[in-house]
């Protein structure tokens, strides 16, 4: 069993340039273990309309490594999350080409629609990649990494590393310890 997935064609430059801005479809079914919300889709997301999808982003590595998936799937595999009860969706819809292109405002709103999806679908957890975007995206300006005292309705808010590879602050080994933890209390808390 290899780590290393058969990577999904690289979009051309034209592609990448008409992603921006448009949106992608989220991967979601009423009452998954685990909504993954990423903060927006960026450009290969965009252009391929898979989640997470540039090569140099560590969801997919991550989720393997800390249990939630039996391999690493790729980017084109998402759908079959489904069947391990997880799911993926995003704070704000618009396509950059990094996650600082948002507005507050954008953050806000998707913050305000993303509790309508998560009320309406009723994940047992919403995972939120990201803090900053969590903080901006539901006024909790102290949210530190972890599970947040906050829930909407019945479901569990936890907050998770930005995994892109553009976030120094964590490596894989430290971003999957941070996923394996959100595994095991999934797990401790049983069926739902």
């Amino acid at each position: 069993m290899t780590e290393k997935p058969t990577p999904v064609p690289r979009p051309t430059a034209g592609q990448l340039l008409a992603a921006r801005g448009t949106t992608i479809e989220d991967v979601t079914a009423p009452g998954l273990r685990v909504l993954f919300c990423g903060i927006n889709p960026g450009l290969w997301s965009g252009a391929t309309g898979h989640h997470f999808a540039r090569p140099g982003n560590r969801f997919w590595p991550a989720l393997h490594r800390s249990g939630f998936t039996p391999r690493r799937f790729r980017p084109d595999e998402q759908r079959q999350l489904l069947d391990l009860g997880l799911g993926i969706t995003n704070v704000a819809p618009r396509t950059t080409a990094k996650a600082d292109e948002l507005t507050a405002d954008e953050l806000r709103a998707g913050g305000a629609a993303l509790t309508e999806r998560v009320l309406r679908l009723r994940p047992r957890v919403l995972a939120v990649l990201g803090i900053g975007a969590y903080r901006t995206a539901f006024g909790r300006r102290t949210a530190a990494v972890g599970r947040q005292e906050q829930t909407i309705g019945d479901t569990d808010v936890w907050v998770l590393p930005n995994p892109s590879g553009l976030n120094a602050h964590y490596t894989l080994d430290a971003l999957a310890a941070e996923f394996a933890a959100l595994r095991e209390a999934v797990q401790e808390a049983g069926p739902g």
